[in-house]
């Protein structure tokens, strides 16, 4: 092993034995390492807090002259270890195994948090950027899509970057498009009666039953022609829960909703969208209610921007292959800067097969290209003052 793979190792080694799972989500350790390597490095490091126990890191290195501000970001807190008889190793003891290192977040997303230390840690060694800044931030509550994290920091304006890149498992590809995403609740108001007189009372579950069949006779007509590329605009019933005994007519019935939308539909517009339809189903008022849960908008990032560039430069030069650029299935935190007009990349070492399973692994030598690459992008976008 060279001995960048051996310090990726060991930097990956060390935060897989810190415990980050959510829940709970508490991240002081692990940010408490990460804080204090970046400061042994020279960074101005801050830790910012909102909730208790729930730590995000923002490290940042000025040059004196003006340039790009580029932010890198990794999620701190990962899934939590499942069922234990699934492992084959200890979760919280990194095993090397076949070129690849095994344990919790592994890949989902201690290995680009190693890969970004090490970066970091290298950017101060080369004297620092020559123009901008470089800003490195470790947060958590990504894994429960929550406000404490990365939506703190830009709520907050730690982090105003020109360039994100967030790490993700990619294998070293580009994602630069990301759909949004709109939560949805729905609760219909019934009466309640005995199940052996249903007519006596008035089922809430049979209203939510009609309202959903009329949302979905809807968006089965609309939603297959909204597409992008491979994106495409999606609808899914994710939760329903109504009643509370068998024999009961049941008096409130309520479902949750996942839309997700392409960079071009707005949540705002795609909410409205969806309680018209409700309201056009001809159910009583007041017997239904359609409420906002969260959402973010999606995002595009142009692929002929600076960042996009660099990285396909940078991958180009260390693979001697051009960048492929793949379509995302989840969301990602990079949400927050949807409408700043900024670049969103993301990227990063691993398969996201790999994510949110036993065993998950990720490959060293893809650390290793990760590093390269991204060294690479600092040196186009800030250059190095060394």
């Amino acid at each position: 092993m060279s001995n960048l793979d051996k310090s990726l190792v060991a930097i990956l080694s060390d935060l897989i034995a810190i415990p980050s799972p959510y829940p709970p989500g508490e991240s002081v350790d692990i940010c408490a390492y990460a804080a204090k390597r970046l400061k042994a490095a020279g960074y101005q490091v801050e830790t910012v807090t909102k909730t208790r126990k729930v730590d995000n890191v923002v490290a940042r290195l000025k040059a004196k002259a003006k340039g790009p501000s580029v932010v890198f970001n990794a999620h701190v807190d990962t899934v939590g270890v499942g069922e234990r008889a699934n492992w084959n190793t200890d979760p919280f003891k990194a095993a090397l195994k076949g070129g690849k290192v095994y344990g919790l977040g592994a890949g989902n997303c201690k290995g680009s948090m190693a890969v970004q230390l090490w970066l970091a840690e290298e950017i101060a060694r080369r004297g620092g950027p020559a123009s901008g800044e470089v800003v490195f931030t470790f947060v958590a509550d990504e894994e429960n899509l929550g406000p404490d994290g990365m939506a703190h920091l830009r709520a907050t304006g730690k982090v105003r970057p020109d360039v994100l890149i967030l790490g993700a498992q990619t294998e070293n590809q580009l994602i630069v498009a990301e759909r949004g995403v709109l939560w949805a609740r729905i609760t219909t108001k019934g009466k309640a009666a005995h199940a052996g007189n249903p007519a006596a009372g008035d089922n809430a579950i049979l209203r939510m039953m009609h309202l959903v069949a009329v949302l979905q006779t809807y968006y089965d007509k609309v939603l297959p022609g909204r597409l992008s590329g491979a994106m495409k605009s999606t609808v899914n019933v994710g939760m329903f829960h109504g009643g509370h005994n068998t024999n009961v007519v049941p008096s409130a019935c309520t479902v949750e909703i996942d839309r997700r939308l392409l960079p071009s539909e707005k949540v705002k517009a795609a909410f409205t969208e969806l309680k018209k339809v409700v309201d056009s189903a001809g159910e009583p008022r007041g017997s239904y209610k359609v409420e906002f849960l969260t959402g973010t908008n999606g995002f595009f990032a142009p692929e002929n921007g600076q960042g996009v560039a660099a990285f396909e430069k940078a991958i180009y030069a260390r693979l001697r292959k051009r960048a492929k650029f793949l379509n995302a299935t989840g969301v990602s935190d990079g949400r927050y800067f949807a409408d700043d007009d900024i670049e969103i990349i993301n990227f990063g070492p691993g398969s996201g097969a790999q994510g949110h399973a036993a065993n998950e692994s990720v490959p060293v030598s893809q650390m290793v290209d990760a590093a390269h690459i991204q060294l690479a992008v600092v040196g186009t976008l800030n250059g190095l003052a060394g």
